[in-house]
């Protein structure tokens, strides 16, 4: 397994913002040492019936941000969503940075391309984004040193963050109750979402863990931060010494149960270029519903 330059000295302030109508969780993560800062998954909002954009949840950030006197350095994706819509080239064009995400986005864009029947204009290359993330990358926010780790089964694409003594997790785990995400969407797989989960666990118990989701699992409090150590003891799909053929028949089971999320059809149309709403040959801001196509 890679060695990771973990610095647990290092903590990070971390603000969540929780969005209800789509269970996310985005994050501001900023430099203790100065005033520089980062968005993690942020969110636009859809009124998916009407077809009408807004952007609530993402003024809520920006003022946040504006507020503190910071300054936005990265605008984080950690895999290209399923159930939300990116905020990131809204935020961006208000407050600057840079647009990061996995470099196997290329897969992704690759397979949802044919899916969505994109033509040849529609670059899959990543070419979109303002870098991609490979496994180990470091890159600075202000004085701290964050490096990725490449955690797929979820998505190809998945990477956790890791920022000092935080660690932003996307959808590769979920609270203790929550467990784990789903595997079944094109290009997932259970069993390299289980190693990938291992990739997470064998950091240090005290690092804090953030989510991208909570569902409140039996009516609790939305929460969206726990600890390594916390996932191993309890989390309810991985914890406490679960195989991986077991995680594999409980998770493979379970996702043929569930589902398809609400927005899929339009967070993947938006999310694989980067929050950019696609347009139709007229220039008009325009969806594509495939059919029988997820």
């Amino acid at each position: 397994m890679t060695t990771y330059p973990v610095d647990m000295s290092l903590s990070p302030e971390v603000k969540g913002f929780f969005d209800p109508a789509t269970n996310t969780i985005s994050h501001v993560v900023r430099d203790p040492g100065s005033t520089a800062c980062a968005v993690i998954d942020s969110v636009m909002d859809i009124d998916y019936a009407a077809g009408r954009i807004t952007y609530d949840h993402a003024d809520e950030i920006i003022a946040y941000i504006q507020g503190k006197g910071w300054t936005l350095e990265w605008l984080i994706e950690t895999h290209v969503h399923a159930d939300h819509l990116s905020a990131a080239p809204y935020i961006q064009e208000k407050l600057g940075g840079k647009i990061g995400i996995g470099a196997n986005i290329t897969i992704v864009q690759d397979t949802f391309g044919k899916i969505f029947n994109e033509g040849t204009e529609f670059q899959r290359d990543g070419s979109q984004f303002d870098a991609l993330f490979q496994d180990g990358d470091r890159y600075r926010i202000g004085g701290m040193e964050a490096f990725v780790i490449h955690t797929p089964g979820h998505t190809p694409a998945c990477m956790t963050h890791v920022i000092g003594d935080a660690a932003f997790v996307g959808d590769t785990l979920f609270m203790p109750d929550g467990g784990s995400a789903r595997a079944d969407f094109p290009g997932g797989d259970a069993g390299v979402l289980y190693d990938s989960i291992q990739k997470v666990l064998s950091l240090p118990d005290e690092m804090r863990l953030f989510m991208c989701h909570d569902y409140g699992p039996n009516g609790r409090d939305i929460q969206w931060e726990t600890t390594v150590g916390e996932e191993k003891a309890h989390n309810i799909h991985v914890g406490a010494g679960a195989t991986r053929e077991s995680f594999i028949k409980f998770r493979t089971e379970r996702d043929a149960t569930l589902a398809m999320p609400k927005l899929i059809i339009p967070s993947l149309q938006v999310n694989m270029r980067a929050g950019e709403i696609p347009t139709d040959a007229s220039g008009r801001p325009m969806l594509k519903v495939p059919v029988n196509g997820l």
